[in-house]
C-alpha cells in the first residue's frame, strides 16, 4: 500500500507520541541518575519531533 504524504505524516507522528511515551516511562523506571537524564532528554526531542509533525499535518487537514 502506497501512503500519501499526509498518511506519512500521521505514521510518523504516532511514532514521536509513542517515542516520548516511551522515554519518559524509562526515565522513570530507571534508577541510574544519567540514562535516566538521557532519557528525559531523548522524551523532549521526540516530543518537539512530534509538535512540528502535528503542525505539518494540520497544514494538510485545512485543505
Amino acid at each position: 500500500m502506497e501512503m500519501n504524504t499526509r498518511d506519512t505524516i500521521m505514521k510518523k507522528l504516532l511514532d514521536a507520541q509513542e517515542d516520548t511515551r516511551d522515554y519518559q516511562s524509562f526515565a522513570r523506571e530507571v534508577s541510574e541518575e544519567t540514562v535516566s537524564n538521557t532519557f528525559k532528554e531523548f522524551a523532549e526531542q521526540s516530543a518537539m519531533q512530534a509538535h512540528k509533525l502535528q503542525e505539518l499535518l494540520s497544514v494538510y487537514d485545512e485543505k
